[in-house]
């Protein structure tokens, strides 16, 4: 893989990186139909950067033959519009064939999920994610990092052995320990996605991302692109003006530990008529006196 196409994909991290949600059908499949439909929403809203597989999408409550689903038809329905990177993660021989998968049907980069193991050393940080890296050198690899344990001399150290990490979707919430762990990893030499997205961009922004993820997006593109426009100008009493609009939305979503993360996104995409608000365990839709306030939060944003 040359350096101007690892140079392209550092571009397309540096957005508002999506994390499309995953429709159910009514017999408790995936709707392909209406995840296509979501999919081109978000190309028409100007969204050039696309995780299918994420957490918003249900990642751990997907199978393996849905997870390969939803990365075929993500990269189907871009066609070449946008850039797909494809979650992966669980066991390694799992994650590594998912990646060899997302490689094989035309996806750009694959971002690695947290490991879910009890006990997670940083040397075994390491290796996990060398072994899925150097199974798809051509692709670009993004490591997501919840761990606040994990020094950024690791990443560094991942890096050293496999240059296709490229990028860092750092989701510890903690703006002075992200801008630490990202100088000792090396500010430069990787693209920082602020990976709790809009509450946190302004935030991460300040210290050196470049790049935030999304689930508001699904329901919301001109918003979240209101405030990238906003964190690239360097104007953040505008990129606050747009935190103030989504401030009670994503409130929502991180109350009682984030249980309703992806539910209060598929209930504000219900009531705008454009899928089903139908959620898996262990996640569960919201109860009714809770969805008036997400319809009227979307009702505001004039979608």
């Amino acid at each position: 893989m040359s350096n101007a196409a690892f140079e392209a994909q550092r571009t397309a991290l540096a957005d508002v990186v999506a994390i499309p949600v995953t429709p159910f059908a009514e017999d408790g499949g995936v709707d392909r139909d209406t995840y296509r439909a979501l999919l081109r929403r978000l190309l028409h809203g100007g969204i050039t950067t696309l995780t299918p597989n994420g957490n918003t999408g249900e990642f751990y409550a997907l199978t393996p033959a849905e997870r390969r689903l939803v990365t075929e038809l993500t990269v189907e329905e871009v066609g070449g519009e946008a850039t797909v990177l494809v979650g992966v993660g669980h066991d390694v021989p799992t994650a590594v064939a998912s990646a060899r998968h997302a490689r094989e049907v035309g996806a750009q980069m694959v971002m690695v999920h947290q490991p879910v193991h009890p006990y997670v050393s940083a040397a075994g940080w390491v290796d996990y994610h060398r072994a899925i890296a150097e199974a798809v050198p051509e692709l670009g690899v993004v490591p997501y990092v919840r761990n606040a344990q994990l020094p950024g001399e690791r990443l560094a150290e991942l890096a050293d052995a496999c240059p296709n990490v490229i990028g860092v979707k750092y989701a510890v919430p903690d703006a002075a320990r992200f801008a630490a762990f990202a100088r000792d990893a090396g500010l430069d030499r990787f693209v920082w996605v602020a990976g709790l997205a809009e509450p946190y961009a302004p935030s991460y922004f300040s210290a050196g991302a470049t790049g935030f993820t999304s689930g508001l997006v699904n329901v919301a593109p001109t918003v979240s692109r209101s405030m990238l426009r906003a964190l690239r100008a360097g104007d953040y009493p505008a990129a606050m003006t747009v935190w103030e609009r989504i401030r009670r939305f994503e409130e929502l979503r991180a109350a009682h530990g984030s249980a309703n993360n992806v539910t209060v996104v598929k209930e504000a995409l219900a009531c705008l008529g454009l899928c089903r608000r139908d959620v898996r365990p262990p996640s569960k839709p919201l109860p009714e006196e809770e969805r008036a306030e997400v319809v009227a939060i979307a009702e505001e944003w004039s979608i």
